[in-house]
């Protein structure tokens, strides 16, 4: 997007829609096409070097070989790239696939690794069943630990790892200290930054070297694809692109241009997730049947502080805890939600449920609450529907099953 000619930055919501086009490119197509493409044709031995000499370089600029990805995959990585502040991007298959390239990417066999405590389920399996196996060594850490974390480091600690807020219990991390303890180290720090989007937090600005998300999630918001994304310093690029690409994570074509087309109207539904989200959890925390709202958009939420201090938004997913309650009670209230459907993952337009069990993942710190616990996504539906839906799950619980 050329902005050269005007005054100002444009705002975010303009960067959002222009962002990772080109019409001039495409025979004035306004969006960026799909190309299914394994090869890529050279018009001479010398063209076919160049390349060659381009990709050893980890300059990446030329096309080679589907895997390394095509125009379409350029255009989302360019578009989050410029949104997140960050030099290149790598697009992935998978969240799981941006996380797993990013630290494989920096770690080797002796290697230390620091993850904070509440790690995304799938992400902690892949650090415990894959890193440890080729001999990295996992410590984790208290979401709260801030500065401190400079207390855990090792002379082979080589890359901190952290969510923020965190999965299922949603504490919000000081970012802005951890990563500059790791510069002052030499460390790398990664965060997945999915549950804000790139409108909401900007990790790289903040010292963060890798930022990750679940394309998947908000930036797709269709509930219809599978993608990740990673955007990096340059410094961080080389490595980054080198091992998801020679491991094989690489997007499909139409999953890639279907996050560009949900990628448009982020901004909108964010700004109604969120609303929606605070609207709810506020209701939540004057219920009998609720411990507490893990939400770090509530004044009282104890990382709300450093939240506003950081983020310039917040999103639809959040925690609650309830009240003790019988097996009964619990399936009585989840199984008959009309809005508000178990399923995983999040993002999507549709509102979401699942119980969660964030006591069994600690080590770190233990998790006090003796209440089960409850995550919710808050979609685009009437949030009087979806109170109303909440309401009679509640009726159900109280009633015993």
């Amino acid at each position: 997007m050329d902005s050269a000619q005007d005054p100002k930055p444009y705002n975010v919501d303009t960067r959002v829609v222009h962002s990772g086009r080109n019409p001039a490119g495409f025979h004035g197509v306004v969006n960026p096409p799909v190309y299914h493409a394994s090869t890529f044709i050279f018009d001479s031995v010398e063209q076919l070097l160049e390349t060659r000499r381009d990709r050893a370089s980890g300059a990446y600029e030329g096309f080679t070989y589907g895997r390394e990805g095509t125009p379409t995959t350029r255009a989302l990585e360019d578009a989050i790239t410029e949104l997140e502040g960050g030099y290149r991007a790598v697009v992935t298959s998978c969240g799981l696939g941006a996380i797993a390239a990013s630290l494989l990417a920096y770690l080797s066999a002796g290697d230390h690794l620091l993850i904070v405590d509440s790690l995304y389920g799938p992400a902690r399996a892949f650090c415990e069943e894959t890193l440890r196996k080729f001999g990295v060594e996992v410590t984790y850490f208290d979401p709260n630990l801030g500065a401190d974390i400079t207390s855990l480091f090792q002379p082979n600690t080589r890359v901190v790892y952290l969510e923020s807020p965190c999965s299922l219990t949603f504490e919000v991390v000081d970012v802005p200290a951890i990563a500059k303890a790791c510069r002052a180290r030499g460390i790398v720090s990664i965060m997945d930054n999915t549950w804000a989007s790139p409108l909401g937090f900007h990790p790289l600005k903040h010292g963060i070297d890798v930022s990750i998300h679940a394309a998947t999630k908000y930036i797709s918001g269709h509930s219809d694809l599978m993608l990740g994304i990673a955007v990096c310093t340059e410094e961080a690029f080389i490595p980054l692109k080198k091992t998801a690409s020679g491991a094989g994570y690489c997007g499909g074509p139409d999953d890639v241009y279907m996050a560009l087309r949900g990628l448009r109207t982020l901004p909108i539904r964010m700004e109604r997730h969120q609303r929606s989200a605070t609207r709810i959890a506020q209701w939540l925390q004057q219920r009998a049947e609720v411990e507490r709202v893990m939400y770090p958009a509530l004044p009282d939420d104890p990382g709300h502080a450093i939240w506003k201090r950081d983020f310039e938004a917040a999103s639809g997913l959040f925690g609650l805890v309830l009240k003790p309650c019988s097996d009964a009670q619990f399936a009585a209230m989840l199984d008959n939600m009309s809005l508000f459907k178990m399923g995983y993952s999040w993002g999507g337009y549709e509102s979401l449920v699942v119980p969660t069990y964030p006591g069994t993942l600690r080590t770190a710190r233990p998790w006090l609450s003796e209440g089960r616990g409850l995550r919710l996504h808050v979609g685009l539906e009437h949030c009087e529907d979806l109170i109303e839906d909440l309401e009679r799950g509640f009726a159900r619980l109280a009633a015993g099953g």
